[in-house]
């Protein structure tokens, strides 16, 4: 090896020792301010952990209240607004919720982003909705059955509305009295009541006609209506 070679090699390893020497001093000089600063930063972390925790324990109920008054349908202006804090502490919080919950986030250009959070009752309404829309039929649906199985007998082959009992007018009004032990139905019990499907009730439950075709339906001629707030449906009380 060269005596240039070797002068360069020295200078080179100067040129990277000075800068590292100067950093251990650095550091053996201020450590404990370091420490300080890093211990500061922790504790000033975990305090806004601590702080949001609390924070989050008080929205939850306004969180719970919008899912059911909106059929688990949120976007963060709407969590912003009833509980009239900043879009973004509101976003970050359906953040969290939707991690939590596993719910389903849809981005649209009008409605922005959207959180939908699936409970029992709404997806209970889903399925409702998901049948079929339309009217049971007027004759029995088990004729052709029962006559693969056997042959018919005269009691088989009458409709089966005429083989039932009919009821008179007070056990049906009795009936009646029993499911309004609230004062309402809900959508299955209705529908139920006027031989129709769930889904019929649903698609037609905000029909400024549904009252009409609602009081065609029922057996004692009752017109329904629908309420939005209570996601009932009450009997139309009827003048004179």
């Amino acid at each position: 090896m060269s005596e240039k070679s070797i002068e360069g090699n020295g200078k080179a390893f100067l040129v990277l020792l000075l800068p590292i020497s100067f950093l251990i001093i650095f550091l053996i000089a201020t450590w404990r301010i370091l420490l300080a600063v890093i211990v500061l930063v922790i504790g000033f972390k975990l305090w806004q952990e601590y702080q949001w925790q609390q924070w989050t324990v008080r929205v939850n109920p306004i969180f719970h209240q919008l899912v059911r008054e909106n059929q688990g349908r949120l976007t963060p202006m709407d969590l912003a607004i009833r509980g009239n804090f900043p879009g973004t502490t509101a976003k970050r919080y359906l953040d969290g919720k939707a991690s939590e919950f596993g719910a389903s986030i849809v981005n649209s250009e009008e409605a922005g982003q959207s959180y939908y959070f699936i409970t029992a009752s709404i997806l209970g309404n889903i399925l409702d909705s998901s049948e079929p829309v339309k009217e049971l039929p007027a004759q029995p649906v088990t004729k052709t059955a029962r006559s693969l199985l056997a042959p018919p007998t005269p009691q088989e082959e009458e409709p089966e509305t005429e083989s039932l009992p009919q009821e008179t007018h007070e056990e049906v009004k009795r009936a009646l009295e029993k499911q309004l032990v609230f004062g309402s139905l809900i959508q299955s019990e209705l529908a139920k009541r006027l031989n129709v499907y769930s889904s019929t009730v649903y698609k037609r439950r905000n029909d400024p006609e549904f009252p009409e075709w609602s009081r065609s339906k029922d057996p004692d001629g009752i017109p329904w209506s629908y309420s939005e707030k209570t996601k009932e449906f009450f009997p139309v009380e009827e003048e004179g």
